[in-house]
């Protein structure tokens, strides 16, 4: 290193020698160096040179030749960073690569250069070139910032300094900044101020006051100049906000604020605002609203919104309790500086006021005789409301015998109108309503019960007009029969009631050896027992009288029934047992569950419950077959008849009552379960009648049928003949032009029809005569003629008249009443007396002699019932009758009666009954000084800024004394009294409000909190007094700038420390507190470079570190800290930051020469590349150690100072390994140690010594029969570790025979991939398995190859169907196997055998059951082909059963073989050849032509009963109804007069009948409606006009009659009677045979 310095000497000596000396010095470095070179070379030149600008001839001062720079490869050489300077080789210059920026490369650091390496290879030279750069003024100063925000509160003091942040110009020398200016400059002036750096930092002063409701804003400009040429400047906007500080005190808009507000106004209703404004601006100017003086009541109606100053309702006003409002309002600012204004609320008077009503006198209990006009109770209705709010009327619930009057003003009587009867109404609620005549009205009302004490007059009344009870025979004497029950309408002692019996004989014995009653409860008892046989039944009177006087009775009649007892046991009617009956009920044996067997009838002769009949079953030969129907004695099977069943079957049936005991009658019945009658008879006898018995059944079955149909037929067309002809008789009559006028006695007038039907009637059908509402409508229902005989019937008028008569009786009653009520109020005595007493008055204590003062005697008081009556509220005084005196009866605080009005008083009437006289007494309540004044709060604690004005008023709530007039408060006083002093004011409604004012200016730094007592005193005697102590608490303005603690703070922080580090803290104090006291921190000069490094926490003042810091690009740093509160008042100071050195450099490695690739057979000691490692630190943080990894086969050597070669160490081998990553490792010896490394990727270059390898020394593979020519067996892979085209590879097939046919005519191998292809379709009958082999060879010189066997399987296909070898498939065999009939479950029926000669799971079979004529019968084993039962056979199963069963193998797809299976299921061959030949279904058809010969006889006889019933019911109806309506007393009189015409109606038909159709007579609203069921013509019959008018329609159809409906009907009838035996014939004629 020594050395190597002394070179360096002499080159800076050469620098200023002579070309001459130059040489020498050259020759001594190639000397000493051993062929290695080392010089420097120094350039200068401006900044901004385009690129390619000529730097210098680095050959010519270098002495070298350019085929030197050409054949070394020489090179520029740039140690990280950008390469500014390039070499000319062919030229020997160097030139400008990249365009230089000195203000990017050095910033300010000058003079400013950089430095690189010229080398030169074959021997190696380097060259250290440094090239100093120029600075030229292209840079203009800029601010940080294009525009500055200054906040500055408006009370700053002149000569406050407000750092500015300086510009920056990256420029130097004469080029920098040389100065600043500030325009305008009358309210700020500028000084510019040097550190010792040589940096400037610039304040901006207050020289003049600020005011912000002068100018709140103040813009400047600071212009920065440097001394260039041509000058450059820069310039930037300052904008000073003048904040705020609250020296203005809010101001209401208004002194006196009015509104209006209806007393019916809701709460939360906002009834009106008070505003004020405030000069200042953000919290200053935030003004709150609040009540500074009202009073307790007004705080409980009204609230103000604190921020908005909305005034709310919180409860409903009252006009009639106070009708004006005046709130005294305070509008506040934050600083405690506020203004006041009055609120004046007028309430608008509104009908809120009820009516009130009070009851005076009440007689709640009335004799039901009471006379009409009695008094019941006297009222007092008032409304506080004034004009027609308060104007009231009153009046009662209607439909009750009471009516209201009015006495004299106020005062209402009810009384009775009407007679009173309990038993109707025992006790009225009579609801009193009164309402006002307000808009809308106001409603009140009140409920009095009147109860109606009983008179005896009514008689009792039996719950039923007669009893009717039953008694069973042979019951126990003394047993209650049954209990009569009377109900008295009265009450009380006329309601109590006793029973007794009617002295009478009954059969010759007195009643009372028969039954008694009990004379209390009415209950009647036998006195012997009953006989059936001897007395069926008997009746009886019973009495029941009150206990009234005079008493009342009443009787009943009572009729006793005996009951008969169970005394019969039931009799069988079926079947009639007969020793000579063998069979009674055949069952077939195809009989299903529940078929009906037989019904065994019986009866019972006694009745009700005892004849009540249940049906049992005793014993049965199999009582598992049948069962009996409990209730209606059908005998069922239970379950399905099988063979097995006995064809002889015996059953016992009880038949048992339900009486108490129970008696019971047995019935045996023989059943014969058989499907034919000779079978049963087979069973008892030798022979059979079965073909003679179904011929003779199907014979007589068709001769009934017949008979039954004839006689049918000719019923109905005689019925349809003798129709017909009384159709025509009817037409014939019918043509008549005159018509039979009916004759009526007097006082009868025909409704609407003429007819026989009493005329009577005829009014009671149209309206009903006992409903109380009748809706009469216009009918058509009889004949359209309305005939009146008889004009002077006025029966309904006269109804109508006295109904009117009444209602006018009734309104003139109430008039004279109303009169009576007027002359007895005429009578009454009204007076008005006034007291005056002190409150607080104890109890009993005198208020005045009333009896004196009225002149009303003592005795008069006590027998008029004199008493005090209060209209609401509490009763504070109360009469002595017995002295004629008024006394307290509870005690009177003024104060809560009437608060704060005077004078204060109450009212009450006296009232004094027989006859009624009202006095009104008001007594005047004095007051007397008990309360003392009294603050709303103990303690007021008020804020007030520190900068208030003189004068500034706080208004305060005043006192409030309870008392009144010289008793209220009458002066306040305050102390001490240096800093404020006391204003009393007076309002117009007499109260006082209180205001304090300040007289001293106040200083929060000198006193913050004021302690005041305010005292309020009254005029009373002894004098009271209240205080509140007042707590001033003084708010701070900003008016103090912080001040920093040092001008100067020193720190020192380790150039290691990390980001984040707290590296030292500046602090200032300021006087002010709370938000004014708070100091934000922030860098007032500081150049880029610091503000990129530093940050300040601008709430601690705390300096850490944003970046990591440098000590060999700078040691030390000077920050200008700005101390600043929130009112823009500020100060400054310096911290000096000196930065330790540290080993913070690692060593850096850069790249010289480098060979990526090498070939593996490179001998050893090959260079590979060569480095240079340098390290910025100096000493032994700069001495430096290289190295690399371990166990490769390189190594490092040095070749001289900082430059190393990277060479081999051993021979290389690619396959092993192909790249190496050799980590070239630096450390420095610094503590601790610093480290660089690099990382070369060496790859190693292939030559052709490895063969081809497969990846399995033998394939083995397996291939479907039937595959498609082409199809992929498989792939081989063979790897050659060789790379490029030494590795890649190509397969072929070795060429060899297989089976007389060459390899390739079954396989081929693609050359490139090494996939085997078949090149035929695979047979496995021929061929079953092969081998063959495949070569790879390489692509290297001389290629390389290896083989490898393949052995090829083929695999076999489900390509064969499975074959059934059993049962074998013919077509003549019809019947496969037989089932007998008695197989049980699991029965083997026949098994399936079948082969597949596929092999594995291709021959793996299954059977299925594919169809089957009942597949519940019948399952097949889904392994073996085993077909089985699955259950019980039976004799519904069909004798032929087809099976289909598929086998099915287990390939993919699956084949399958069908094979069919004829079972018979028969008990013997002969039976299963029947089933499939020829025979006679004779049987058959006989059963079912008898069935529906049965069916068809049965329903033609159901309809011709059918309809000779029907006839006949019609026939009877019509007799009787001919006989009721021709009863009539009015006979129809045949006389015809003139001026008549027939009008079509007349006829046999009674016209009544219409009536009836059309309305019913026990209806008591019958809808009325038209109708055209009569004729079509009005008749009018008149003594002074007879004349007809005719309808439009003169005839009606035809059709209309009804007789020719029912000759439709029957022919109807008819047709489908013969419909049916068409039908049944044809039905026989299919089922014949053949």
């Amino acid at each position: 290193m020594a050395f190597f310095s002394f070179l360096s000497i002499s080159d800076s000596i050469w620098m200023v020698s002579t070309h001459s000396k130059w040489q020498v010095v050259f020759f001594i470095l190639c000397f000493i160096g051993l062929d290695f070179v080392y010089c420097n070379v120094r350039y200068s030149i401006p900044e901004e040179m385009p690129e390619g600008s000529f730097v210098g001839n680095i050959a010519k001062d270098l002495g070298i030749e350019i085929s030197r720079l050409i054949s070394g490869k020489a090179r520029v050489v740039t140690k990280g960073g950008r390469q500014y300077v390039d070499l000319s080789r062919d030229k020997g210059t160097l030139v400008v690569k990249e365009r230089i920026d000195r203000e990017e490369l050095c910033k300010q650091t000058t003079p400013c250069s950089f430095s690189f390496d010229l080398i030169v290879e074959n021997p190696i030279q380097l060259h250290r070139v440094t090239v100093e750069v120029q600075d030229i003024n292209d840079n203009a100063p800029l601010f940080p910032k294009e525009n500055i925000n200054l906040e500055i509160s408006e009370n700053a003091i002149s000569g406050t300094r407000f750092p500015l942040d300086s510009a920056i110009d990256a420029d130097v020398g004469l080029n920098g900044i040389q100065s600043y200016k500030l325009h305008p400059s009358d309210s700020f002036k500028l000084e510019v101020h040097s550190q010792t750096d040589g940096n400037k930092y610039i304040e901006m002063v207050l020289q003049r006051e600020l005011d912000r409701e002068e100018r709140d804003e103040i813009k400047l400009v600071l212009v920065a100049a440097d001394g260039g040429t041509p000058q450059k400047s820069g310039t930037v906007k300052i904008h000073v906000t003048v904040l705020d500080v609250n020296d203005n005190a809010p101001v209401c808009k208004q002194s006196v604020f009015k509104t209006e507000v209806g007393e019916n106004a809701p709460a939360g209703t906002v009834i009106g605002s008070v505003s004020a404004a405030d000069a200042d601006e953000g919290v200053n100017s935030h003004v709150s609203y609040s009540f500074a003086v009202a009073s307790k009541e007004a705080r409980e109606l009204f609230e103000i919104n604190t921020d908005t100053g909305d005034i709310r309702l919180l409860n409903n006003l009252d006009y009639e309790s106070q009708n004006s409002y005046q709130l005294n309002i305070k509008a506040k600012d934050k600083g405690g500086l506020a203004d006041t204004c009055k609120f004046v609320i007028d309430v608008i008077d509104e009908n809120d006021n009820s009516p009130s009503i009070q009851l005076m006198s009440f007689s709640n209990t009335l004799p039901e005789n009471s006379p009409v006009g009695t008094t019941v109770a006297v009222i007092i209705v008032e409304d506080a409301d004034s004009g027609k709010n308060g104007l009231v009327h009153c009046s009662i619930n209607q439909n009750i015998p009471f009516k209201i009057e009015s006495s004299f003003t106020d005062y209402y009587s009810l009384v009775t109108d009407d007679i009173l009867d309990r038993e109707s109404f025992a006790e009225y609620n009579i609801t009193i309503l009164v309402s006002d005549q307000g808009s809308p009205a106001r409603h009140a009302n009140k409920t009095l019960t009147v109860k109606i004490s009983d008179v005896n007059d009514n008689p009792p009344i039996f719950d039923a007009e007669e009893y009717k009870t039953f008694v069973s025979e042979n019951n126990s004497p003394g047993l209650t029969i049954l209990t009569v029950k009377a109900n008295d309408a009265d009450w009380g002692p006329n309601a109590q009631l006793s029973y007794f019996l009617k002295d009478e004989d009954m059969r010759g014995a007195p009643l009372s050896s028969l039954v008694s009653v009990d004379s209390l409860t009415g209950t009647i008892h036998a006195v012997k027992s009953f006989d059936f046989e001897q007395l069926k039944s008997f009746s009886f009177n019973v009495t029941a009288r009150d206990g009234g006087s005079p008493p009342l009775s009443s009787e009943v009649t009572i009729n006793i029934n005996i009951q008969d007892q169970n005394d019969n046991a039931p009799q069988v009617l079926y079947p009639v047992q007969t020793g000579g009956s063998v069979v009674a009920e055949i069952v077939p044996r195809a009989a299903d569950v529940g078929y009906l067997v037989t019904k065994v009838v019986a009866v019972d002769v006694d009745s009700g419950q005892n004849a009540w009949l249940s049906y049992k079953l005793q014993k049965a030969t199999d009582r598992a077959l049948f069962e009996v129907g409990l209730q209606n004695g059908e005998i069922r099977t239970v379950r399905q008849v099988t063979d097995k069943d006995a064809v002889k079957q015996k059953l016992t049936v009880v038949v048992e009552d339900n009486g108490q005991p129970s008696r019971s009658a047995v019935v045996s019945i023989n059943v014969a379960v058989a499907d034919s009658f000779p079978e049963v008879l087979s069973e008892f006898t030798d022979f059979t009648h079965e073909k003679q018995y179904n011929d003779n059944l199907t014979f007589y079955l068709v001769l009934a049928l017949a008979a039954v149909s004839f006689l049918f037929i000719t019923c109905v067309v005689v019925i349809i003949s003798v129709k017909i002809y009384r159709w025509r008789q009817s037409r014939f009559l019918y043509q008549s032009n005159l018509p039979v006028i009916p004759y009526y006695p007097p006082h009868y007038a025909d409704t609407g029809v003429t007819g026989t039907l009493p005329h009577g009637y005829n009014y009671e059908v149209c309206m009903t005569t006992d409903s109380r509402k009748s809706d009469c409508k216009f009918s058509t229902l009889g004949g359209q003629n309305v005939l009146v005989v008889d004009p002077s019937f006025t029966e309904t008028m006269q109804r109508a008249m006295k109904e009117k008569s009444i209602l006018e009786n009734s309104e003139l009653h109430e008039m004279v009443v109303f009169f009576i009520l007027c002359f007895i109020g005429m009578d009454f005595v009204y007076c008005n007396v006034r007291y005056s007493i002190p409150e607080e008055m104890p109890e009993g204590s005198f208020v005045g002699n009333i009896a004196k003062d009225l002149g009303i005697e003592i005795s008069r008081l006590i027998s008029g019932k004199a008493r005090v009556v209060t209209k609401g509220g509490r009763q504070y005084v109360d009469l002595s009758r017995d002295k004629g005196t008024l006394v307290v009866k509870e005690r009177i605080d003024r104060e809560e009666l009437c608060k704060q009005t005077t004078p204060c008083s109450f009212s009450f009437d006296l009232i004094v009954e027989n006859p009624i006289q009202l006095h009104r007494v008001t007594v005047e309540v004095q007051d007397i000084n008990d309360n003392a004044p009294l603050f709303p709060k103990e303690n007021v604690y008020l804020n007030i800024t520190e900068n208030a004005v003189l004068g500034a008023r706080f208004p305060l709530d005043s006192a409030i004394d309870a008392d009144v007039g010289l008793n209220g408060i009458q002066s306040y006083k305050l102390h001490p009294s240096d800093s404020f002093k006391l204003e009393v004011h007076s309002q117009t409604d007499g109260n006082k409000y209180i205001e304090m004012v300040l007289q001293r200016e106040l200083d929060r730094e000198e006193r913050n909190e004021i302690k005041l007592v305010l005292v309020a005193a009254d005029g009373g005697s002894p004098q009271k007094s209240g205080t509140v102590k007042i707590h001033v608490t003084v708010l701070d303005v900003n008016d103090n700038a912080p001040v920093c603690k040092q001008s100067v703070f020193k720190t020192e922080v380790g150039e290691n420390a990390p980001a984040g580090t707290v590296i030292g803290t500046v602090s200032a104090a300021d006087a002010d507190e709370g938000v004014n006291g708070h100091i934000s921190y922030s860098f007032a000069l500081s150049t880029k470079e610091a503000r990129e490094l530093f940050e300040i926490n601008t709430d601690t003042g705390e300096i850490s570190l944003r970046a990591n810091l440098d000590y060999e690009s700078q040691n030390r740093y000077q920050l200008n800290i700005n101390a600043r509160d929130k009112g823009g008042l500020s100060d400054t100071c310096k911290i000096v930051i000196d930065v330790i050195d540290e080993n913070d450099n690692s060593p850096s490695i850069q790249l010289m020469s480098f060979s990526n690739t090498l070939p593996e057979n490179s001998p050893v000691g090959t260079t590979v590349a060569v480095i240079n490692v340098e390290d910025a630190d100096s000493g032994k943080n700069g001495l430096v150690h290289c190295s690399i990894n371990q166990n490769i086969p390189f190594k490092i050597e040095s070749s001289l100072t900082d430059y190393y070669s990277l060479i081999t160490d051993d021979i290389l081998d690619r396959e092993s390994f192909a790249e190496y990553n050799i980590t070239i490792l630096v450390s420095d010896q610094g503590s601790p140690a610093r480290h660089a490394n690099k990382t070369l990727t060496v790859k190693i270059s292939d030559v052709n010594d490895n063969p081809p390898i497969f990846d399995s020394d033998e394939y083995k593979t397996f291939v479907s029969e039937n595959n498609s020519p082409g199809l992929t067996i498989l792939t081989v892979k063979a790897n050659d570790a060789d790379w490029g085209p030494n590795a890649q590879l190509s397969y072929f097939l070795k060429d060899e025979d297989m089976r007389g046919a060459p390899l390739s005519s079954l396989v081929s191998v693609d050359s490139l991939t090494g996939t085997i292809h078949a090149v035929k379709s695979f047979d496995f009958e021929q061929l079953k398995s092969f081998s063959f082999n495949v070569t790879a060879r390489d692509g290297g010189s001389p290629p390389l190859s290896s083989e490898v066997t393949i052995n090829i399987n083929i695999q076999d296909q489900n390509d064969n169907a499975p074959q059934v070898l059993y049962p074998v498939q013919t077509g003549g065999s019809v019947v496969a196997e037989i089932v007998p009939r008695a197989a049980d479950v699991g029965y083997l029926v026949t098994k399936v055998v079948a082969v597949d000669v596929d092999s594995g799971q291709n021959a793996w079979l299954s059977y299925k059951l594919q169809k089957a004529t009942d597949r519940a019968l019948f399952e097949v084993g889904l392994q073996n082909g085993e077909i089985r039962t699955v259950r019980q056979v039976t004799d519904k199963d069909a004798v032929k059963q087809k099976l289909t069963v598929v086998v099915e193998d287990n390939g993919q797809p699956s084949r399958s073989a069908v094979v069919s299976i004829n079972v018979a299921v028969a008990d013997s061959f002969p039976e299963v050849l029947s089933e499939f030949t020829d025979f006679t279904h004779e049987k058959q058809y006989n059963d079912n032509l008898t069935f529906y010969l049965v069916l068809a006889l049965a329903a033609v006889s159901f309809l011709f009963i059918t309809c000779v019933v029907v006839i006949i019911s019609v026939k009877i109806y019509r007799w009787r109804q001919s006989r009721f309506l021709y009863q009539s007393n009015l006979p129809v009189i045949p006389y015809y007069p003139p001026h008549y015409a027939d009008t079509g109606v007349t006829g046999t038909l009674p016209h009544g009948y219409n009536y009836e159709v059309c309305m019913t007579t026990d209806s008591r609203k019958s809808d009325c409606k038209f109708s055209t069921h009569g004729g079509q013509n009005v008749l009018v019959m008149d003594p002074s006009f007879t004349e007809t008018m005719q309808r439009a329609m003169k005839e009606k159809s035809i059709l209309d009659n009804s007789e020719l409906h029912e000759m439709i009907l029957l022919l109807l009838l008819l047709l489908l009677v013969i419909i049916m035996k068409v039908m049944f014939m044809f039905y026989v004629w299919l089922i014949q045979p053949n």
